[in-house]
């Protein structure tokens, strides 16, 4: 009598290949979910830089930025309002509801930043931008390809950041030219070593959130770290780039 039942090498054969179909499905579910925060991320960065342009040649920026009231520090402290609610609130929130406030606080850091139009060149401005995004880019596919473990860098990074602002409050004190330099070239190293840092933690999020509803948050969460990565790290290169009106 013939026996049906799988031999041992078919067996294996037959896991192999379950294993290579699942691991080409993440594959392919990882590459969606990193566009997802690529996109999100670009698509704030634009936002952003149109807000912040128009609201310049509007003349409003000069008008509202430069003159008294209070209005000024609602527009520069809003956009840390955003960041805190969707850092601390993310759970409780809906994926429509972090994205709605994601796309505020690109906004509303575009206007926050249309101060840069009143200070430096257009030309400047545009040169560092571009040169940002090149950064960037090569810092972020670094991150997501590298077999090294940069988790270690993590907290070396953070401590870096709180330091660095806690030299910039100082700065505005002390009017110190070489301060400000030094604070500078140290803010674009930390955000050049935060965007590699970042990319691969987003890339390592995904395991733990694939197949369940936390994955639309945690593509804009993705896309903020991305974002504050590449906002911080052109505003300082444009302090050694930018040339003044």
């Amino acid at each position: 009598m013939a026996d049906w039942r799988e031999s041992p090498t078919s067996a294996v054969g037959l896991n192999t290949a379950a294993r290579g179909a699942q691991a080409v499905g993440v594959d392919a579910g990882l590459r969606s979910y990193m566009l997802s925060v690529y996109n999100y991320m670009a698509s704030g960065v634009l936002l952003t830089g149109i807000v912040a342009l128009l609201f310049a040649q509007s003349g409003m920026a000069a008008q509202v930025l430069q003159g008294p009231g209070i209005l000024k520090y609602v527009i520069m402290l809003s956009p840390l309002v955003f960041v805190m609610v969707l850092s601390f609130g993310i759970n409780r929130l809906s994926t429509q509801a972090a994205q709605g406030l994601f796309w505020a606080y690109a906004a509303v850091m575009g206007l926050s930043l249309s101060s840069i139009f009143l200070v430096y060149t257009g030309a400047s401005i545009a040169t560092t931008f571009f040169a940002t995004a090149a950064a960037f880019a090569g810092l972020s596919l670094f991150g997501y390809t590298t077999k090294k473990d940069l988790s270690a860098f993590g907290t070396f990074l953070i401590m870096g950041v709180v330091g660095l602002l806690v030299a910039s409050l100082l700065n505005i004190f002390l009017k110190s030219p070489v301060m400000d330099l030094a604070i500078s070239g140290i803010g674009v190293l930390l955000f050049a070593g935060l965007t590699a840092y970042d990319t691969q933690k987003i890339k390592g999020m995904y395991a733990y959130v694939r197949g369940t509803d936390m994955v639309g948050k945690t593509v804009v969460m993705g896309a903020l770290s991305l974002y504050l990565d590449f906002i911080n790290m052109f505003m300082f290169l444009l302090r050694f780039m930018g040339n003044r009106d």
